[in-house]
């Protein structure tokens, strides 16, 4: 029985010589497999997977769905691969637990890659997203797959950094904290020493250990947790979402944890800019300016980029998670006739 923890500080891993037997098995079960292959024999990709952009930073596309009876926003959102922030923002006037049969919601699966380098994971805390960027095969589309995550709640901040994958554990049991045994107990509630794999275990039945101790990309036992700040520190996702990468993910692979609210790019000749509200205070005002400014001009070919700095000002100063085109600076005014001294004016053109 596989054992996992989700505490910095507390590892929780399994003994060495029971992670090197279960990696080995692991990797010489040969369940790695190419899902990029079904996607394209599909008549369209899975939800949340994308092939790379040639040439640019955009993928995905706003949609509506009408909701169905007794459906809720959440299953929704789950459905349609967003998390709870993503569907609360883009339908702020929508019920969550009771739409109502017919509901027009809007699906915001519109997104700008993140800014860093496009390979293993990449797990942009800002957003609430995890990108997997896939090894492919000769002949295969390099592709994206993205996902929404829960992440460390406040006072347990998910670590930034880059770090990689170690171990994958299928239904592993867990060990609760000792930060949690010591809050429970003082509620008169102490839990269990061990909680073995099952309903009630919140790793859910897939975990991914990496290097960082007491710290994994786990399933979840809570589903409507997923696109919130709620865990202690785990980066938590929806089980079947979990469940798809589990075999398709090696040991080694490079995790990059980065905390971006601010991104920007191309799609063709168009600049892009999509605002999260920050997790934590950050710099403001100019800083972030001058932050969407260097993105734009570091993904374009362009020397120089003309931007309706009024617009990106809005944009940074009321963040919505919604990608957005930039428009072009307005056109100068004309400058005031000029008399000529007849008591007609001179229309004069700058």
């Amino acid at each position: 029985m596989a054992i996992a923890s989700c505490n910095p500080g507390v590892s929780g891993q399994a003994p060495r010589w029971l992670r090197r037997t279960l990696g080995g098995l692991l990797v010489a079960s040969g369940l790695l497999f190419s899902v990029v292959t079904l996607a394209e024999e599909a008549t369209e990709w899975p939800k949340g997977h994308y092939p790379l952009p040639d040439d640019g930073d955009v993928i995905g596309e706003v949609y509506t769905v009408e909701t169905r009876e007794d459906e809720t926003l959440l299953d929704v959102a789950r459905e349609h691969n967003v998390g709870y922030e993503e569907i609360r923002r883009a339908n702020p006037d929508v019920s969550i637990w009771v739409p109502g049969e017919g509901t027009e919601v809007v699906i915001p699966a519109r997104r700008i890659l993140p800014p860093v380098a496009r390979e293993g994971i990449v797990i942009n805390i800002a957003e609430l997203r995890l990108y997997y960027y896939p090894e492919v095969g000769e002949g295969e589309t390099p592709r994206v797959e993205t996902y929404p995550i829960g992440i460390g709640r406040e006072g347990y901040n998910t670590p930034l950094g880059v770090t990689k994958t170690t171990m994958r554990l299928e239904d592993p049991a867990w060990y609760p904290p000792s930060s949690m045994r010591e809050e429970a107990a003082e509620r008169g509630d102490p839990p269990p020493e061990v909680v073995p794999p099952g309903p009630d275990n919140p790793l859910g039945r897939h975990a991914i250990l990496l290097d960082i101790p007491g710290y994994l990309i786990h399933g979840t036992n809570q589903p409507d947790g997923i696109g919130m700040r709620a865990s202690r520190g785990c980066i938590r996702m929806f089980p079947e979402d979990i469940e798809s990468v589990f075999d398709r993910v090696p040991e080694g692979t490079r995790v990059n944890i980065i905390d971006q609210p601010i991104k920007a790019g191309w799609e063709g000749d168009t600049p892009y800019v999509q605002v999260y509200q920050a997790l934590e205070e950050q710099e403001e005002g100019m800083a972030a300016l001058l932050e969407t400014l260097a993105l734009l001009e570091r993904n374009s070919s362009e020397a120089s980029v003309a931007l309706n700095y009024e617009q990106l000002r809005q944009l940074l100063d009321n963040p919505d998670g919604q990608v957005e085109a930039l428009e072009p600076p307005p056109e100068p005014e004309k400058a005031p006739a000029a008399d000529s001294g007849n008591g007609f004016l001179d229309e004069v053109t700058v």
